[in-house]
């Protein structure tokens, strides 16, 4: 055995939720600055500007919820539509975990709405407050007219952007064209200001107030992303064997021998300041790092004034740190890969192959069957022709069953665009022309398009009678 001696290490508790301290995050120049800059306004035109976009005179992205119709551009779902909206939430799964085996929490860092509104709400804090040191310095401050005057500036853009995100969540439910007018005239629905009214609180807290504690303690993301790491996974690394040891470098020469055994880090804490969620990336991997990248645009910042390599922290991987191979192709990355493909292939067969028309037949609730005055007997349906497509239709209903069951309803049925019709149908049959050997027939509804004479669906049901 080794007669190296072991050090005992007593395990930090670490505090399931610990009471926040504000950060004050300092601004910084760089790519990954400029990059993110170019995704939040991205984000925010699709956000605030897609609410606004008209499709075929109606709006192009619109959830009508009393309709039970949920409209994207010129496609229109139903709640039959569900299985579709698993496959895009299982797509959207997957291709969320294979971009974290690539690239790490880079999703949480660029297009999370948690951090993009966080970022903004930052960047408002900025522009009233002044810089970090003077942010700093106002909430050590006493109370004064100058510090009242930045406070209730930075609060009330805080609310009117909290409060138009509100407003244009619920423009994708309710027609904003409409929406905004009736809510200034007071005569909007009570839940659409019930609504507004919760987003406006809702984003007011959680990008203005808690921050990083949704980051943190909140999203689930942050706990299990672990899992979908491996060495060759790309993260925002500090480079510890070029870095360390660490120490400010001094201009006397009488310390130029002892700084030359420095590494490349002079701990500015730069990185430390511009961090949103206040870690220190010199610190090795935390769960609590979003992968924003500042830090390494105010570490690279500090490299090029001191002529040094930029890089010191930087996106890398395990292995690259290490001084062994990077590999991009491995097993779960490939897994990951494969099943989201194969899910993206079957969502995009099944919304290309889908029909522009929905039939549905239910059954009578009431008796089973009944006897007429004319000793035939009735089952009663209710028959659901669901025009799915963009333009109105004439289909024409009928039956596809033995001889001595006929329909009584009407045959032709007109369909406007995304229109649902019930149909109440009645099948009637004669005893003396159908002999029974048991006490249901099979009977299929068939819907025919008036125009081209083409069967578009048809539906098994049930005719139910007495045994004979």
């Amino acid at each position: 055995m080794s007669n190296i001696p072991v050090k005992n290490v007593t395990p930090k508790n670490q505090s399931l939720y610990e009471k926040r301290k504000k950060i004050y995050v300092r601004e910084i120049q760089g790519l990954f600055q400029k990059l993110r800059t170019w995704t939040l306004w991205a984000l925010m035109l699709s956000y605030f500007g897609a609410a606004w976009l008209n499709w075929d005179g109606r709006q192009a992205i619109l959830f009508d919820l009393p309709a039970r119709q949920f409209h994207i551009f010129g496609i229109t779902f139903w709640p039959q539509d569900f299985m579709l909206l698993s496959w895009l939430l299982i797509i959207s799964a997957f291709g969320l975990f294979t971009v974290t085996n690539i690239a790490g929490r880079i999703w949480c860092g660029y297009t999370c709405p948690q951090s993009a509104w966080s970022f903004i709400f930052m960047w408002i804090e900025e522009r009233t407050e002044g810089t970090r040191n003077q942010r700093i310095k106002l909430d050590n401050e006493p109370m004064s007219a100058t510090k009242l005057r930045k406070k209730a500036s930075k609060h009330i853009l805080w609310l009117l952007v909290a409060f138009w995100t509100g407003v244009t969540f619920v423009g994708y439910f309710s027609p904003i064209r409409e929406l905004i007018p009736e809510f200034l005239a007071l005569d909007a629905s009570h839940w659409a200001y019930i609504w507004i009214g919760i987003f406006t609180v809702l984003t007011y807290l959680n990008a203005g107030w808690m921050r990083e504690q949704v980051c943190i303690y909140m999203c689930p993301y942050a706990r299990f992303q672990s899992v979908m790491y491996d060495p060759d996974t790309l993260a925002v690394s500090y480079d510890y064997n070029r870095g360390e040891p660490r120490g400010k470098r001094s201009k006397k020469k009488e310390d130029v021998e002892d700084q030359n055994k420095l590494g490349d880090c002079v701990d500015c804490s730069l990185c430390v300041q511009v961090c949103p969620t206040g870690i220190d990336i010199r610190d090795g991997m935390q769960y609590q790092c979003i992968g924003c990248a500042l830090c390494i645009d105010a570490c690279d910042s500090i490299m090029e004034k001191l002529e040094k390599p930029k890089g010191l922290i930087r996106y890398t991987t395990e292995n690259e740190l290490e001084g062994q191979k990077t590999h991009f192709f491995r097993p779960r990355l490939v897994g990951y890969s494969l099943v989201m493909l194969v899910m993206l292939s079957a969502f995009g067969y099944a919304l290309t192959t889908r029909t522009g028309f929905r039939l549905d037949i239910e059954r009578d609730r009431g008796a089973l069957y009944q006897w007429t005055v004319n000793d035939t007997i009735t089952n009663s349906y209710t028959v659901k022709l669901m025009n799915m497509s963009q333009n109105d239709r004439e289909y024409i209903l009928s039956i596809d069953a033995p001889e001595g069951i006929v329909m009584d309803a009407e045959a032709r049925q007109d369909l406007q665009v995304n229109e649902l019709k019930e149909v109440l149908v009645t099948l009637e049959m004669d005893p003396e022309k159908v002999h029974l050997k048991e006490s249901k027939v099979d009977v299929e509804f068939v819907v025919t398009d008036a125009a081209t004479g083409n069967e578009i669906d048809r539906e098994e049901t049930r005719f139910i009678a007495p045994r004979q």
